[in-house]
This record gives C-alpha cells, structure tokens and sequence, in this order.
C-alpha cells in the first residue's frame, strides 16, 4: 500500500501573489512544507501538484531542489490535478495538505493517516470536520477510490476546485472520520493567506525554528502564549469560505 501526501502549490493569490516562494529563514514557504511532510510517518512519497501556468514553473524547480515530485494540471479543477498526481504517483492512500501551511504538524498529520489505516472501512479522514488544531495543520487522508469516486461524480464548481467536498459532505457515500485535539485551539491562525499572516508566521520562526529541526505546535502555542501580541497581528483576518 503506497501513501503519498499531495502538496497543493501556485504562485497565484487573491490576498498574497507568490507567498509561497516568500523568504522564510533563508528558505521559500514551500520548502519548509515540504521538508515537514517528510517527515511525517507512514508516507512513501511526497508529490507537489501545481498547475499549467507559466508562472509556477518555478515551483517545478523548488520540488527538484527538495528532492520531490511535481506533476502539473488544472489551475481550477483541483480535484482532477488532484486525481492525476495520485495516478502517476500509483498512491492507494492520499493525504492533502496545502502549500501555505508552513506550521504543518508531522504528528498531527500522521495521527490522521494513522487513523484512516487503522480502520479500514474509513474513506475519509480530516483534523478539519470539527476544526480543534489551529488553523493552518489542516490535513485529510483518503483513499484512491474515494478520490477516483468524487473526481467521476462531483460536477459543482466548488467540489472540482477545493477536492474534497463531494467526499466529506456525502457520508451516505462515503465513511468519514473526524481527528480531534482534546482542546480547542482553532482560535489560533497559522495559514499563509495575508500580510498579517505572514507577520505573524514570521516572527514565530524567528523565536522557534533552527536549522534541520521541525518545532511542534505545541511549542508554537506555548511561545505565542509567552507573547500574547503575537494573535492581536491576525486575529481579524476571516478564513475565506468555499467558493471565494
């Protein structure tokens, strides 16, 4: 059985053109994505799916550099680059996660894959049912035929672009599962999407990150806690909705 995390990346942004490829500890964004799906347990493979464009040829350059996979498809049916990247890579099991997730957890998002295999009449694992993590270490795990299903049957606009809505609001389809923290944290905002994100995501990894060593987010919300100012930076922004 072949896991494969799906890194999802453009150069495109409505809030934030290129944040990606934003200098972060003398590395782009996209690279410490990478280095921290990695490292999480239980994966074969890590596969960055961008698009067409000419303008993310450059992404095709950093996976290189990174030692990873790119395959190229749709700017809009992110479902079907989706479904195409999992083809080529021969994955049974899929994780998503987003390129503009820098704070991206390996035990948390291992602890999701690791429930998805323990079960296996699961289809649908997500820590984004009920949202307990701070934003930004959202991940799902699914299988292949679960994505084959939804990438023949969803025809909606917004299932073709954000991949997985046909899956997790079809249960009668599907068997899904929800991961939960025992406490909340989903107060905390830790996505790429602003310049106040990026403030923020910053100054965070100033204080924690070091050289060839992944922090947790445990860590991140003890040293927000030890700079309560830190969540007045970003805590206005509001999330985008499905279909923005």
């Amino acid at each position: 059985m072949k896991r494969v995390v799906i890194v999802q990346a453009r150069m495109g942004s409505s809030r934030l053109p290129g944040k990606v490829m934003l200098d972060l500890m003398g590395k782009p964004v996209l690279a410490h994505v990478i280095e921290r799906c990695q490292s999480i347990a239980q994966i074969d493979e890590v596969v960055i799916a961008t698009t067409e464009n000419p303008s993310d040829d450059v992404l095709v350059h950093v996976a290189e550099h990174w030692g990873v996979t790119c395959t190229r498809g749709s700017e809009d049916d992110v479902l079907s680059r989706y479904y195409q990247a999992a083809r080529a890579s021969q994955a049974d099991v899929v994780m998503r996660v987003t390129s503009d997730c820098p704070f991206l957890d390996p035990s948390v998002s291992g602890a999701v894959l690791q429930q998805l295999l323990s079960n296996p009449h699961l289809d649908y694992v997500s820590n984004g049912l009920v949202c307990s993590y701070p934003r930004g270490l959202d991940t799902e795990a699914f299988t292949f035929a679960a994505l084959e299903k939804a990438y023949q049957e969803a025809t909606l606009p917004f299932e073709r672009e954000h991949v997985t809505p046909y899956l997790y609001q079809n249960p009668q389809i599907f068997q899904l599962a929800s991961h939960e923290n025992a406490v909340d944290y989903s107060q905390y905002r830790w996505t790429l999407d602003t310049p106040e994100d990026w403030e923020l995501i910053s100054q965070v990894y100033q204080g924690l990150y070091r050289p060839g060593e992944i922090f947790s987010w445990q860590q991140g919300i003890q040293f927000m806690e030890q700079h309560p100012e830190l969540r007045a930076i970003n805590a206005h922004i509001e999330q985008k909705k499905l279909g923005e």
